[in-house]
Formats: C-alpha cells, sequence, structure tokens
C-alpha cells in the first residue's frame, strides 16, 4: 500500500541523493533550500564519497541511514536512478522526488516505466521524473532547487514545466503572492496533477490553487478530482497546447499528449474551473481570489474621476458577466452631496478631476454602506488637484473596511512616478490596486463566476433506464461479422429502443420494393444507399433526396446503385433504405463518444451539412443534470434558432433535451457504443417533438 500523500507535503524526514559541496551543482543547491527554509525534520545528504555536506554528516548510500526517511530527492545523472530507486525501496522510502531528466522526454521511455513500476510493486510513490522539486509551506519545506526565500501563503501552485515553475517562485516573489505550495510533476509516471488536487483540495492553509498543464493523461480521474475541488475552492488552470502545433510541442517536451483544447475548455468551464490565457492574468486572479470576501450580490458600483476610464471599466464589466446598479434615482440621492452640478451620479459615478481623497472616501461609503449594492470598482486618473499623498491610505483604509463587510474592491490607479510607486507599495500590502482596467473588472468577474458557479452546481443528474441487453446484442452481431458500425435499420432499432422518434422506413432490395416502400410510406420520400462498406453515403453519390413519385423511385434506385459501384466496386450493397421525407425545421446535432482521455462525453449544436464548417458545438462531460443540459444548449451561437426567429413558433426544448438525456444514458450503459451522432436531430415548434434523420454508431474496438 502507497504512503499517506501527506507524507510529501509533510515529512519527518528527508534525504537527498546526489547532495553537494559544489555550490554549483543542483545537489548543493537543493541541500542549501532545504536547510534555509525552517524545515524541522531531519536531513540526510546521500554522496558516495561521503565525508560531509554543508555541515551534515554525508552517507555513501540510503541503506546506510539507520533512521527512517519518509522523502527522497533524487539529483544525480538517469544512468543510475533506477538502482538509486531500488535502494530506496528497499529502505521503505515513501515519496521519492526524481529531480533527475533524461528519461521520457528524451524518448528515453522504458527506463522511466521500470522506475516507476519498481517503485509501485514496493509502495513508494514518484514524482517526476524531470522536477524541480517541491516547496510546502506546512512543513516549512523549500525541497527545490529555486531562488529561495519563497512567501509563505495561501496559494498552491502546481506546474508541469519545471522551468515556468522555477520562474514562478521567483515571480511569486514580485507579487507578493505567499504560497502554500508548489509542486513540479514534469513526466507524471506515477503521481500526476489529480492525487495533488486530491491533498490541496482538503488543505486548509491552500485558497487558491493554480495549475499549469501540458498534457492529461487520465482526463476522467482528472476531472473528478477538479470537480471536488472547486466545490471547496477557486482552481485557475493555464494550459497549453491551444493549437495544432502548441499541441505537438507540448507532447515532444513532456511526452504526454495534449487533449483537444475545445473538449478541455469545455471541461474545465463545466466544472467551475478558471482559465487564463497568461501568467500574468492567472496570477491576478490568485492573489485576488486568495483573500476576496465572497459576494452578497453582484449589483456593482464604479466610481472615477474621469469619464474615459469610467467608459473603460463599463465596458470590462459587460465583458465580465458583471452587473452595475442603475436604480437612478437611488444613486441620485446617494451621491449628491458628494458630486459638484458638473458631475454625473449615473453609474458610472464621475466625481470630476477635481476630487480629492476626501471625496473618494466619501463617494465610497455612501454607496457599499448600502445593502444593496455589493462590490466596488474606485478608478483614480492622476491630476494637479488630487492630494496623492494620502491616495494609499485611503484605499488601504477601503479594501480593508469593506473586505470585513463581505464587499469586494479593486482598484485601478492611472498616472505618473508617484502613482506607480503607490500602487507597488499597495501590492506589498495585497490591496488588489491596478494600473489597467481590464484586469481589475477581470479579477472581480472571475470572482461573480465562481461563486455563480457554486450557487448553480446541480447535484442531481437525468438518467433514464436502458435495455442494454437488446443494445448489446444488436453490437454482437455486427462485431460477430467483423464490422464496428451499426447499419442505418440497426442504428433504427436502437432507437427505438430508448425511444427516440425516427423517420418511417423500410430496406428495399429491388426496385418493386422500393416502390411498394415509398407509396406505404407516403411521398415525398429519401433513399440512402445500406452497405457495411460505406460510411459516409453523401459521398459516395448514395442519398437522394425529396423523391416525389413511382418513377422518380425507380430513377434513383438505379443511380445511387450505379454510383456506388463507381465509388467503391467491391462493395457489398445490402439495398437501399426507403425513409420519410421529413419537413424542415432547425437541425441540430447531439453526438456522445468514449473519449480516450476524458472518457464519455456528450455534444450538442448546429447540425446539417455545414457542422464542420459553423463548428457550433459545445461539449460536456457525462452525466449531466437538467439545468446543465440547458446551459450547454445555450452556448450555441445557434441557440437563438430554437427560440423562434422572425415569426416563428418556440422550438420543442423538452423534447431536444430528453434526446440529449438518452444519447447520455445509451453511451454511459452500453459499454460496446465507443460513438453516437445523430446529424440530424431535427427540432420542431412546441409539442412536435424532434426526430432523428440520420443516426450513426460505431462500436468499440475492445
Amino acid at each position: 500500500m502507497a504512503a499517506d500523500i501527506g507524507y510529501l507535503f509533510e515529512p519527518r524526514s528527508i534525504a537527498v541523493i546526489g547532495a553537494s559541496q559544489d555550490p554549483v551543482k543542483i545537489g548543493y543547491r537543493l541541500v542549501h533550500n532545504i536547510l534555509t527554509s525552517g524545515y524541522s525534520g531531519n536531513v540526510y545528504p546521500v554522496n558516495p564519497a561521503g565525508g560531509e555536506v554543508q555541515g551534515l554528516q554525508a552517507y555513501r548510500q540510503i541503506e546506510d541511514i539507520e533512521a527512517q526517511v519518509d522523502m527522497v530527492c533524487t539529483v544525480i545523472p538517469a544512468k543510475h536512478v533506477l538502482g538509486s530507486v531500488e535502494s530506496c525501496a528497499r529502505k521503505g522510502v515513501k515519496y521519492n522526488l526524481i529531480i533527475s531528466s533524461g528519461f521520457s522526454e528524451t524518448g528515453n521511455v522504458e527506463e522511466e516505466k521500470k522506475i516507476a513500476g519498481h517503485a509501485r510493486r514496493h509502495g513508494m510513490r514518484i514524482v517526476g521524473p524531470n522536477i524541480f522539486g517541491l516547496y510546502s509551506a506546512e512543513a516549512s519545506l523549500d525541497a527545490t532547487f529555486g531562488p529561495g526565500n519563497i512567501l509563505p501563503g495561501n496559494v498552491a501552485i502546481v506546474t508541469q514545466s519545471g522551468a515556468l515553475g522555477l520562474a514562478m517562485i521567483g515571480k511569486t516573489a514580485v507579487e507578493n503572492i505567499g504560497l502554500s505550495a508548489i509542486v513540479s510533476v514534469g513526466n507524471k509516471c506515477d503521481i500526476d496533477e489529480t492525487d495533488l488536487l486530491e491533498y490541496l483540495t482538503r488543505q486548509e492553509r491552500t485558497k487558491v490553487i493554480l495549475m499549469y498543464i501540458e498534457g492529461i493523461k487520465n482526463g476522467e480521474k482528472f476531472i473528478k478530482a477538479v470537480k471536488a475541488a472547486t466545490t471547496k475552492k477557486p482552481v485557475i488552470v493555464i494550459k497549453s497546447g491551444r493549437s495544432e502545433r502548441g499541441a505537438v510541442a507540448a507532447a515532444s517536451h513532456t511526452g504526454s499528449l495534449a487533449g483537444s483544447d475545445e473538449i478541455v475548455d469545455a471541461l474545465l468551464t463545466q466544472h467551475g474551473v478558471m482559465r487564463a490565457e497568461s501568467i500574468r492574468d492567472a496570477f491576478n486572479w490568485c492573489k485576488f481570489l486568495a483573500q476576496a470576501p465572497p459576494p452578497g450580490n453582484e449589483k456593482s458600483i464604479i466610481i472615477t474621476n474621469g469619464g474615459g476610464v469610467g467608459v473603460m471599466a463599463t465596458d470590462a464589466c459587460e465583458q465580465y458577466g458583471i452587473g452595475l446598479y442603475d436604480d437612478s434615482a437611488a444613486l441620485k440621492q446617494m451621491f449628491s452631496e458628494i458630486i459638484p452640478d458638473f458631475g454625473s451620479a449615473k453609474n458610472p459615478i464621475d466625481i470630476t478631476g477635481g476630487a480629492t481623497s476626501r471625496d473618494y472616501d466619501k463617494a465610497l461609503g455612501a454607496a457599499l454602506d448600502k445593502r444593496e449594492i455589493g462590490a466596488g470598482m474606485a478608478l483614480y486618473c492622476e491630476t494637479a488637484v488630487f492630494d496623492a499623498e494620502n491616495l494609499q491610505n485611503v484605499l488601504e483604509k477601503n479594501f480593508r473596511r469593506y473586505a470585513r463587510q463581505g464587499k469586494p474592491v479593486v482598484f485601478v490607479t492611472v498616472g505618473g512616478e508617484n502613482v506607480e510607486e503607490c500602487m507597488a507599495r499597495l501590492n506589498k500590502k495585497s490591496v488588489p490596486v491596478f494600473g489597467d482596467v481590464y484586469e481589475a473588472v477581470a479579477c472581480l468577474g472571475k470572482l461573480f463566476d465562481y461563486h455563480r458557479y457554486l450557487n448553480s452546481r446541480a447535484e442531481t443528474f437525468e438518467d433514464i433506464a436502458i435495455d442494454s441487453d437488446a443494445v448489446d446484442r444488436i453490437a454482437f452481431q455486427a462485431l460477430q461479422q467483423n464490422r464496428y458500425f451499426l447499419l442505418a435499420h440497426e442504428a433504427r432499432k436502437v432507437m427505438d429502443i430508448i425511444g427516440i422518434p425516427v423517420p418511417a422506413g423500410h430496406i428495399a432490395r429491388t426496385i418493386e420494393d422500393a416502390v411498394t416502400s415509398a407509396e406505404k410510406i407516403g411521398y415525398p420520400v429519401v433513399m440512402k444507399v445500406v452497405s457495411k462498406d460505406i460510411i459516409h453515403k453523401s459521398d459516395a453519390g448514395g442519398v437522394a433526396l425529396d423523391i416525389c413519385s413511382k418513377e422518380e423511385v425507380m430513377d434513383a434506385y438505379q443511380v445511387i446503385i450505379r454510383n456506388c459501384r463507381v465509388y467503391k466496386p467491391d462493395a457489398i450493397l445490402d439495398g437501399i433504405e426507403i425513409g420519410e421525407m421529413l419537413p424542415k425545421d432547425v437541425e441540430t446535432i447531439v453526438g456522445a463518444r468514449r473519449d480516450p482521455v476524458f472518457g464519455p462525453l456528450i455534444m450538442f449544436g448546429l447540425g446539417g451539412i455545414y457542422v464542420e464548417v459553423m463548428k457550433d458545438v459545445v461539449f460536456r462531460a457525462l452525466p449531466l443534470a437538467r439545468s446543465q443540459i440547458m446551459d450547454m444548449i445555450k452556448q450555441t451561437r445557434s441557440y437563438p434558432l430554437l427560440l423562434g426567429v422572425r415569426g416563428e413558433d418556440r422550438k420543442d426544448m423538452e423534447s431536444l433535451i430528453n434526446v440529449i438525456i438518452k444519447i447520455g444514458a445509451l453511451l454511459r450503459k452500453c459499454t460496446a457504443i465507443a460513438d453516437i451522432e445523430i446529424n440530424p436531430l431535427m427540432v420542431y415548434e412546441q409539442g412536435l417533438g424532434a426526430k432523428a434523420v440520420d443516426v450513426r454508431i460505431l462500436l468499440s474496438h475492445t
């Protein structure tokens, strides 16, 4: 059994394998940082030469240490690491931080697998290889080869990039961001972000978690941990590999593949994670969210001495979803004694360029002391008449005052050297003051986003009973024929089993049969080739639409057969499906698949022949609550079409939601199915339902 992960962050003893007396070596820096960080446990340098390292007895090998060793930092050449891991396993080490590089990130995959396998068999956990180490404020432990002097606090950082992580250590010191922990995961041969999230989620010291991720190996496990984490504290992610070229770079750098960015983005959003585009944004959000009180309400006030920045802040509020308090009569009454006649009592409140620090103080009090206003933004542009020497005291006093009242406030200061120096001093005191309007408003917007997520989380997921045995029998018959997809009539049977309406249809194997079927269904009809060798029927000329007479059926039958023979001469044609030609309405697409990284996913969007061009689709992880499905539908650009446009009635949203629920249940409960797609799913007016026009079902190869 592996040791409790608490030993990783709170070890009672540490050995450094590769400890050195040479100040230019990593083994020296590691020992130095451990000794100077305030760590109170036992430290054991290990070096084949023995002797002494930085005033401590050095051991020739770890097995010479008589006491128990909870954690090891390994910093030796890659060719010696496996042997060292074997020694650590015999010693009973619980956690091994392998800082050494030269493994899967350089193509040396087999050696890395041997290390992970041996450690796992002996109950030892590995962090890395190819990492910079770990810092834990809980143990006053800096087991990194970074710059040292890490400021303790309540932000935890997990990073896949060692170099970026080291840079973050230096940056946090400059930005006055205190850390509860920072961990490098490197190649993730054993411990990954998920394991660390589980610890950091329950650790009281950590208030915000920031993660830099390049690739995710076990997406289902990761998303489950993220979901648990965001119920307790904000989680911010910088995910690289957004572009196709970036994804390739990430894979070559770490040996792990980046997942589809659209899917990653959708699932992070689904579970309340904030995705940052830059380190600057991430740090701003971390610093603010770690100390901001939860807002009582989202009605905000903007106070400014300059109209321009007020307008910018208003635009930024719209971009970041911040509601502004707009009761004109109440605002006029609030500020009647504060602003001059040529000022403005409309939100944003313009107290004019002649305002003093006392005016700012009074204006903030007039607004934020009112119960109906939940948050504030104070914007200051340097003027000749402003008493700048009092600015720092006013901003700091108001920030602390309203934080205690549960009202978050951000400040923006724009000006010269004195203003910049004031801003730097306030940042050192963790007062949220910015030189850019959008950065300030973004922080407030992320706070609101997070608390909206907490308030809207669904605990009950929609589910239906599925006759999975009946579906499995259909799939098994296809697999017996060495076929990993269902034919049209088989997919129709599956839809019947789960209760999704499909057009009336019949498979004809002769022209006469086709005519009889068409007349029984009623004109117009659609005709489609049925063949296990032709999946994309349109590409083969295997589809005919709007067939309105006996003669057209006869002609279309022959044309489809001829087209398919030309397209794929050796194709086995099982017949022509004659189907009901449905009236047009809103064409949507509903799909579900087992993603190799993230597990069962559902997709919804604008369907039809332009789905690949428009790409107006949204992904979510299964299962989902009904409210989450509705939110998913609303996220598409084409959502207004379902509400009815240009005099049309609202579409049957309940039927659409029910189809999504049924498709999700089918994928989750029938493991033989790998991929389902209904395109188009025709959604009709309220009360008229929805019908699956074309259904594609792929089967799992495992």
